[in-house]
């Protein structure tokens, strides 16, 4: 069975805008996507509930202001956790919603050793009310966010996702994710009317490039380039390197760093594909830009774009951090058409044109 988005195009001609459902859609990333699906002609409703509590709560009500004011077009909004089940399939049905991309949980990675029953409520349960909603709205359509973490300690490197899932994974968020995944493979096996793109994101950085909407974590950076940002403008005295002894380039950690921007553009290719009449089933894409960069690197490289110097300490590793990790992303080059295009000197540009302008984050609204 396919979506009826196929009849609201052929019956409505280029007048229809389709409907995207977005859940944590006033995060970091999912400000950035709502604006990318805004510019390509999609209608937003989306849903946020500014978990101030939780570190891994990235919503604040002022980003979705700002992505009003650059797109120059409005999103509908409801301050609803995905846990409320009628609620939620009342905004679906009332609003007539095409698809889901479902981006709400919580991602911070120390915290969740410190907050597992609070992980696993919001994005494992969580998870379950929003397909159980879906289900009775009628809406079989899923863009899913989730993450390299579900590849665990790397078995070999670039990660492709044929790479098994699960094996050395060291903390709740991470095994979080790994059963989210799972739930929808077994949902999509089990009813062929499902069709779900699992997106598994590398590193996410950056800011758009405006300056008015980047990441503003609560509290301390939980992340690197938010620590370098917030180090340059004189939030945190230095940044820490965790580990210098790694068999990298210079001894430091390397990640795959992904412009923001780069992933937002990454679901639109995601809708496009889940609404092609050959599409079925479930089906995963890594994004990443299939390069890593160590944290010396992303250090240096933040100075050369922005002339501010980041002072840096290098001490112990960190328990549980990988040495390398950098993705293979040809399968969503071959199958999407999708590839980053944004490098790691754009994103220090524009990580810091957002900091420099926004030294306290959102709480510099203007």
């Amino acid at each position: 069975m396919f979506s009826a988005w196929y009849n609201y195009i052929s019956t409505m001609g280029g007048n229809y805008s389709p409907v995207v459902f977005v859940t944590g859609g006033a995060g970091f990333v999912g400000s950035h996507m709502i604006l990318e699906l805004l510019n390509n002609g999609y209608d937003v409703v989306t849903v946020d509930n500014f978990h101030n509590a939780i570190k891994g709560s990235t919503g604040k009500p002022e980003s979705l202001r700002r992505v009003e004011e650059i797109t120059e077009k409005e999103i509908t909004f409801y301050e609803v956790d995905i846990q409320n089940k009628e609620e939620i399939i009342k905004i679906l049905q009332k609003h007539k919603c095409d698809c889901v991309i479902h981006l709400a949980a919580l991602k911070a990675v120390g915290e969740s050793v410190e907050k597992p029953f609070d992980y696993y409520q919001t994005n494992v349960n969580g998870t379950l009310v929003l397909l159980e909603a879906m289900r009775t709205a009628g809406i079989r359509n899923l863009v899913y966010s989730s993450s390299c973490t579900v590849y665990g300690t790397p078995q070999f490197l670039p990660l492709t996702e044929d790479h098994p899932t699960g094996i050395g994974c060291t903390n709740p968020y991470a095994h979080s994710k790994v059963f989210t995944e799972q739930i929808m493979k077994d949902v999509a096996k089990s009813d062929d009317s499902w069709r779900i793109i699992l997106l598994r994101y590398f590193n996410p950085v950056g800011a758009h490039e405006s300056g008015r909407i980047g990441e503003d974590p609560r509290g301390e950076p939980q992340n690197l380039m938010p620590y370098v940002s917030q180090v340059a403008v004189g939030r945190y005295p230095q940044v820490k390197v965790f580990g210098s002894d790694y068999n990298t380039v210079d001894g430091s950690g390397v990640r795959d760093y992904l412009h923001v921007m780069d992933v937002a553009s990454g679901h639109v290719k995601a809708i496009d594909k889940l609404f092609n009449k050959e599409f079925s089933g479930c089906r995963e894409y890594n994004l990443g830009t299939g390069q890593g960069t160590s944290t010396l690197q992303v250090i240096a490289a933040f100075t050369a774009a922005t002339g501010k110097d980041v002072p840096h300490v290098k001490v112990e590793r960190r328990e549980g951090d990988l040495e390398e990790v950098y993705a293979d992303c040809k399968r969503a080059h071959d199958e999407l058409g999708w590839e980053a295009t944004r490098d790691i000197n754009k994103i220090c540009e524009d990580v810091w044109k957002w900091q420099s302008s926004n030294p306290n984050g959102y709480q510099d609204s203007s």
